[in-house]
Order: structure tokens, then C-alpha cells, then sequence
């Protein structure tokens, strides 16, 4: 019996440490992404920034009160003069929606649309039926822009095969110990993981915090799956699975509110966690298929790194303990051998690395909050185990949507931030292009739309002559 459990323990921990490795190589991609984003700006490169297209920005909002005006202002700040802000009601029952005609009365480009609830994805495809910009950007009721988020969005359009577009979503409210180790983790997964799967063709989700799309790309794909509580994951992978390429860009940067209590981040995680099976089960001729490229060949790691191993770091406990009182103890005996045994040693050199790519060395300074990175994977592990469970027993989406606190707290110490706080600081202080002297009609949605008629020119660029 104790060699089952050693053999298995030894196993669990080989396929662990070989795909530790591999994202390992993650480090020098996320390099030459850096070296290609410096040539490529020498060169002056072409991009759809430069035709100034429509965008159309849909803010999907349910029970947003204590954040939404916030979104708003940073958005109407923004240096992008073309765009416009569909606001769509989603059945709230606090002061959302007289937020929101207040914010259509005051703004000439916002539009204010109420629907009955019934979910963020269908939130979403009603702001798209009644948009007209060339470009989608979709934003959660909680993020900050800064003036030039949009223009660096549209920056990531350089090619006829680029179908979407991500940028960087960082937290907002670092008023909790929580919330300080999530501000200095996300710079790993949104700052070196985005750039190197990137480099590779592999980006796997648009965030709904921050992601752009080409109108025509989504009249091909479809609008976002309402029957997922991963939609914008899952709308991602239709994009890849008809062959457009997605793009990160760094300095598109949008601050959001993260989980701020245990049991705001479990209900997040866990939404997170369903998406991600629903959707690899939806795509799953997708996983491991070469016909879809290194994106195919991705989804097969990404299944494995994502759902099985989080699995896999749950049973070692249980398989290690029976060792523990043999002469076969696995367990390390000094400070460093622990420190080395529960990865935190490469896990603080990725964190300073991936704080360096993204320049935001003040977030440093929650440094003290890494020890707890250890416990946070365990509790990951923890809600994907709850995500199988609800799967298997076909328990109904719900959404857990967070409940916002309004909190503010990034300092002003880069001029991203500065421009983000000077947007919020406004308030009603309008751009020349935003201002109305009359107010905007409240449009009511058709419920299950998912057609819509606008003046938007569907592009079809010819930019092998401008590359």
C-alpha cells in the first residue's frame, strides 16, 4: 500500500513540475514580446488607431450604484473623441437605472437601454443590437479607464487577422489584505502570461473587463453564448476557431474592482471555474486538435495546467500524509528546502519579473501578502473541485455577481493613474464632444434580441500595403 501511495505521489508531482517547466518558457516569450512592441514602435506600424473608427463601448450593469458613475466619467474622459457608451439595465433593482438616464441626459454619446433581467450575456448582446460602432469594447459597470485605454485598444488592431483585442485589468481597491496579494499575483497571469500567449497565437480569453472586437468578425462567430456562465471565454475560443488571431496590449489599462471578502473571491473563482469546464466541454474537438494550430495544441496544456492539476495539488496532501511517518517522508526539513518545496522561491522571482514588464514597481510594496500565495492555490483547487461538482449534478448558471464596494485606492504615482483619477475627479467636467443640452431616450429592448440594423460600415481592410 505505501508504495501506491509513494508511486503516486511521485507521479502527481512529475507531471506538476514538467508543466511548471513549460510555463517557465512563458518568461523569454513575454521578453520578445516586449523587443517586438519596441521595433515595432520604431517602425511606426500601421494600425487601426490611425482610421478612427466608431467604437462603441457597452456597459452591461446590474445593481451597479455604488460604481457606476465612476466607469462612466473615466470613459467619456477618454482622448478618443469617436465613440459612443450603450448603458444596458439589466432588470437592477437598486438605482441603477436612474444612474444611468441621469448619465444619457448628461452625455450626447451615451444611450441608456433597460432590459428585464436576464443575464450578462444578454446584457451584452443588447448593447450590441442597438450600437453602431465598427468596433465593440465591452467593460464591466466597475472599471476605470484612463484617457488613452481606447486609442491603446484600437492600437492592437494591426492586422487583417487580428479579430479581438485584450487589455490589462489591475484591481482598484487595495484596501484589504486580500486584495493586495490578488494586485500583486494578477501582474503574473495579466502581464507575463497575456504577452507570451500572445506571441504564440494562444490568447485564451477577452477579459469582460476590458476586450475589444471588430463588428464583423462577431456577425461571422456569433454574439455571446447565453447558456455559459463563461461567456466571454467562450466567445474568445469562436473567435480562434475561425481562425482570427487575438492581441494583448499592455497599456490598455483598465482598474476594476476585485473580491474584497473569502466569500466574494469563492463565488467568483468558482463562476470562473464553471466557465472554463462549459466552455472546454463545448470546444472540446478544439482541445488537443491540430487543425486549430498552436491555439489547439494550448487548450490541451491549459486543460491540464487549469482544471486537472488544480485537482491533482488537493489528493497530494491526502497521498503524503500516509508518508509522512515512514522513512520515505517527502517533506522538507529546513526553511529553504520548504520555501523551495512550496514553489514560493520562483513564484516571488516571476511576481518581480512580471511587476518589472508591466513598470508598476509600486505594488511591491504588498510583497508581505506572498506567503499567502501557497494557501490561495489550495483554495483554487478548492473551487474548481466545486465547479466539477456543480457541473456533474447540471446545477443552474448563476451569475454571483460581486457586490461592489465603491472603493477606490490606487495612488497616482503613474500617469496611467493619473489620468484615471483625474477622469473620476471630473465627474460632470465634460469633454467639448460629449456634452448635451437635451436628453437622450431611454430604449427599450426586445427581449432574445440578437439582430440589429445601424449605420456601421463593416471593414474589410487591405493592410498588406501598409505594413
Amino acid at each position: 500500500m505505501m508504495a501506491f501511495f509513494e508511486t503516486t505521489v511521485i507521479t502527481l508531482g512529475l507531471i506538476i513540475v514538467v508543466c511548471g517547466l513549460m510555463k517557465l518558457t512563458f518568461v523569454p516569450l513575454s521578453l520578445f514580446f516586449e523587443l517586438r512592441a519596441a521595433y515595432r514602435r520604431g517602425r511606426d506600424r500601421w494600425s487601426l488607431a490611425d482610421a478612427n473608427p466608431l467604437v462603441s463601448v457597452i456597459v452591461p450593469g446590474y445593481n451597479e450604484e455604488n460604481v457606476l458613475e465612476n466607469c462612466v466619467h473615466s470613459i467619456m474622459d477618454s482622448d478618443y473623441p469617436n465613440l459612443e457608451v450603450i448603458l444596458v439595465d439589466d432588470g437592477s433593482t437598486d438605482s441603477t437605472p436612474v444612474i444611468m438616464q441621469r448619465l444619457s441626459s448628461q452625455y450626447n454619446a451615451i444611450r441608456f437601454i433597460h432590459q428585464q433581467n436576464q443575464g450578462k450575456g444578454a446584457a451584452l448582446n443588447t448593447g450590441i443590437a442597438h450600437s453602431r460602432g465598427e468596433i465593440l469594447m465591452f467593460v464591466d459597470s466597475d472599471g476605470l479607464f484612463s484617457r488613452s485605454t481606447i486609442r491603446h485598444m484600437l492600437s492592437g488592431f494591426d492586422s487583417r487577422s487580428v479579430g479581438a483585442v485584450c487589455g490589462d485589468d489591475r484591481p482598484v481597491n487595495l484596501d484589504r489584505v486580500q486584495t493586495c496579494l490578488l494586485a500583486l499575483i494578477s501582474h503574473v497571469g495579466t502581464g507575463l502570461v497575456r504577452r507570451a500567449l500572445t506571441m504564440l497565437h494562444c490568447m485564451p480569453i477577452v477579459s469582460g473587463n476590458v476586450g475589444a472586437f471588430r463588428r464583423d468578425v462577431l456577425e461571422k462567430t456569433g454574439y455571446f453564448n447565453t447558456e455559459t456562465v463563461g461567456e466571454d471565454l467562450e466567445l474568445t475560443w469562436r473567435v480562434h476557431k475561425h481562425g482570427y488571431v487575438v492581441n494583448f496590449v499592455p497599456d490598455a489599462l483598465v482598474y476594476a474592482e476585485s473580491p474584497s471578502t473569502i466569500a466574494g473571491l469563492w463565488k467568483q473563482r468558482v463562476r470562473w471555474a464553471r466557465g472554463l469546464l462549459q466552455t472546454t466541454w463545448m470546444h472540446r474537438g478544439m482541445v488537443g486538435n491540430l487543425r486549430y494550430g498552436m491555439f489547439g495544441f494550448y487548450l490541451l496544456f491549459n486543460t491540464i495546467t487549469m482544471i486537472f492539476i488544480p485537482l491533482f495539488q488537493l489528493m497530494l496532501p491526502l497521498l503524503i500524509l500516509p508518508l509522512v511517518f515512514t522513512n520515505n517522508n517527502p517533506l522538507p526539513s529546513g526553511v529553504m528546502q520548504t520555501l523551495a518545496w512550496l514553489g514560493l522561491i520562483t513564484s516571488i522571482m516571476l511576481v518581480v519579473y512580471s511587476v518589472i514588464l508591466n513598470r508598476a514597481y509600486g505594488d511591491l510594496r504588498f510583497a508581505w501578502a506572498l506567503p499567502l500565495w501557497p494557501l490561495y492555490s489550495m483554495f483554487m483547487g478548492f473551487t474548481m473541485a466545486k465547479a466539477v461538482g456543480l457541473e456533474l449534478r447540471r446545477a443552474p448558471n448563476r451569475w454571483n455577481k460581486l457586490e461592489r464596494t465603491g472603493v477606490i485606492s490606487i495612488n497616482s504615482t503613474s500617469r496611467q493613474t493619473r489620468d484615471i483619477t483625474h477622469g473620476v475627479a471630473r465627474g460632470g467636467a465634460l469633454p467639448a464632444h460629449a456634452t448635451s443640452t437635451h436628453a437622450t431616450p431611454v430604449l427599450a429592448a426586445t427581449p432574445g434580441a440578437q439582430t440589429h440594423v445601424s449605420n456601421a460600415k463593416v471593414t474589410e481592410w487591405d493592410l498588406a500595403t501598409r505594413n
